[in-house]
């Protein structure tokens, strides 16, 4: 089985569509999963996914367009940020492991600078600084500089497990005693475990909680919304920035599942490979292959809806293979897709439908 990653490239665009376009167009050399721009951070985050080769392909040719559209001297937004193609993440999925990523992300570092001559910060998995660290200017670049590229500045690339970036807004908070709830909550101050929090005062004065929940499996979305109603603290709407891995989802993201997306991206490609494949048999599948694609990108997040997801991304690959459309790279995203799904799955799930989780199960070994 080959080696299969997600990348999540943060541009620092979210206003101009055609810019954001023409990004999102190069990243799709790999699996797209999913694009998510927000206009008050002037930000964007693509999601993709798929083996090294493609991966790399399509990390390099979004964070071209990126270079050759993005002027961070005009940048505003309330995000921060060093660069026009400012973070891109490496993260394992299925069997992958961070190592692997981390070697990915120095093979991605070393042709941006290479061939772009945009400096190159390495951060996350295996590195000495930390993304605070190099936006507070604590370090210098791993690849090129001192001197930051003049309009695109510095790319930060490095390897780390899924997070989910998570914000709230705090209608009745100022931003004093909203920045004191940060730090209350941040796992680098003895809050939550795997929380980091900023604030940020959107147009209009609203003041947003933004957090990074960097281990998601122990602390959910769900479980910080939690703590902040015990808090006593008034909540206005959540918002999920790009995707959210099944075992930590809570109502923000319905329809934005990150396995559901995989398994999405899996039946889209194959639907492809039939349509154009000639024959009536084929195209017929093609189409209910897409429409299967639509089905599964939109999933909810209620456990009937995990259930059977996990159920039909497991049931494609044979339906694929049948159909000659299979290969190791669709094979593995959609078991990447089945067994996040199927970890989802609660002990009271499971006492209500014991022969399909036991059906599930075998198929997935």
């Amino acid at each position: 089985m080959e080696s299969l990653f997600e990348s999540v490239p943060n541009f620092s665009e979210g206003r101009r569509p055609d810019v954001i376009s023409a990004i999102e167009n190069a990243a799709r050399r790999a699996h797209w999963l999913d694009t998510d721009p927000d206009p008050d951070h002037n930000r964007v985050v693509i999601s993709i996914a798929g083996t090294r080769t493609r991966l790399v392909e399509a990390i390099l040719a979004s964070v071209v367009e990126a270079v050759e559209r993005i002027d961070v001297r005009r940048h505003e937004g309330v995000h921060p940020r060093v660069g026009a193609a400012d973070v891109v993440p490496l993260v394992p999925l299925g069997q992958t492991t961070l190592e692997q990523c981390r070697e990915l992300a120095h093979e991605v570092g070393e042709r941006i600078w290479s061939e772009l001559n945009v400096p190159v910060y390495f951060y996350g998995h295996g590195e000495e600084r930390t993304l605070a660290d190099i936006r507070s200017g604590r370090a210098t670049p791993s690849l090129g500089g001192p001197t930051l590229h003049p309009t695109a500045g510095a790319v930060c690339v490095g390897a780390r497990l899924t997070l989910v970036a998570f914000n709230v807004l705090l209608p009745d908070a100022d931003v004093v005693s909203a920045r004191a709830l940060a730090r209350s909550i941040r796992e680098s101050a003895g809050g939550m475990r795997g929380v980091q929090a900023l604030v940020f005062v959107l147009p209009g004065g609203q003041v947003q909680l933004s957090m990074n929940l960097f281990r998601a499996a122990e602390t959910t979305p769900g479980m910080v919304i939690g703590e902040l109603e015990r808090l006593g603290v008034p909540l206005g709407a959540q918002q999920l920035v790009g995707l959210c891995p099944a075992v930590a989802a809570n109502g923000a993201a319905d329809g934005r599942l990150l396995e559901a997306r995989l398994a999405a991206a899996a039946a889209r490609a194959a639907a492809g490979r039939c349509e154009q494949a000639g024959t009536e048999e084929l195209r017929a599948l093609g189409a209910r292959l897409s429409k299967e694609a639509a089905g599964l990108a939109n999933m909810s997040i209620d456990q009937d809806s995990l259930l059977a997801g996990a159920e039909r991304s497991a049931a494609l690959v044979p339906v694929l293979h049948a159909a000659g459309v299979k290969d190791s790279e669709l094979e593995a995203m959609l078991g990447a897709a089945s067994r996040g799904l199927r970890s989802a799955i609660t002990v009271g799930t499971e006492a209500l439908y014991p022969s399909r989780l036991a059906a599930l199960d075998a198929r997935l070994g």
